[in-house]
């Protein structure tokens, strides 16, 4: 069974994300998402509302599930049986940081791949960040997002 391990804190998930993993569908049998704990970042969300959106986000999708992690994401890979690390790179600046840490976790384990994918063109630009400045000042996401997160990023900047 081919597994890949898609990290990343996910705050938000947007719909650039679930094309990924939708996408990463098609090479893998299955495909662990991995929410990062993120201790480096301030994040909107913690941890636990962010794996709940991502796991109602997917919970029509087969193949998938959502976990938290910890921790080098080498060893949360090797923990997991997988043989990939799925990244997403959706501009040239993506490349270099991806490269590095691609290069480092195959240092660490050469038996797990990095498989790099572009996102579709129409969520090319997406990134949380923008997502989070763009409804805490009023605009619309929709389409960009979920629309359960939608709500929850409305109520958390009422707050």
């Amino acid at each position: 069974m081919r597994i890949g391990v898609f990290p990343g804190t996910f705050d938000p998930v947007t719909e650039g994300h679930l094309d990924i993993i939708r996408r990463s569908q098609k090479v893998l049998d299955r495909v662990v998402v991995a929410v990062a704990a993120a201790y480096h970042k301030k994040t909107l969300f913690d941890l636990e509302e962010r794996k709940a959106m991502l796991q109602s986000s997917l919970s029509e999708t087969e193949g998938v599930e959502v976990v938290s992690f910890d921790g080098l994401l080498i060893d949360f890979a090797k923990q997991h049986k997988a043989s990939a690390i799925i990244r997403g790179l959706r501009f040239i600046s993506d490349f270099e940081y991806e490269f590095q840490l691609a290069l480092m976790n195959r240092r660490m384990n050469r038996d797990i791949e990095t498989l790099f994918f572009m996102p579709s063109a129409r969520f090319s630009y997406l990134n949380s960040s923008v997502i989070k400045e763009v409804v805490r000042l009023g605009g619309d996401v929709n389409g960009l997002v979920p629309d359960a997160v939608i709500q929850a990023m409305k109520d958390r900047f009422k707050s």
